[in-house]
């Protein structure tokens, strides 16, 4: 079964490549860099704690004697 286009959904992915092409750079072809989108779409989240309900017990590793 063929896939559905990205770019345009009325017809079948032929692998045209379009897709692949930077939308900064039309010359370049896209290494997800992410520039494209805005600022706030690839900021990375900062995990400062994790909270683990009670009634889980956690393995712990045994440190080496």
């Amino acid at each position: 079964m063929k896939k559905e286009c990205v770019l345009d959904e009325a017809k079948e992915c032929d692998d045209c490549g379009k897709c692949e092409i930077c939308d900064l750079d039309q010359n370049k072809i896209c290494d997800n860099c992410c520039r494209c989108l805005g600022e706030a779409d690839y900021n990375a989240v900062e995990i400062t704690e994790i909270i683990v309900p009670s009634q889980i017990k956690l393995k712990r590793k045994k440190s080496p004697k």
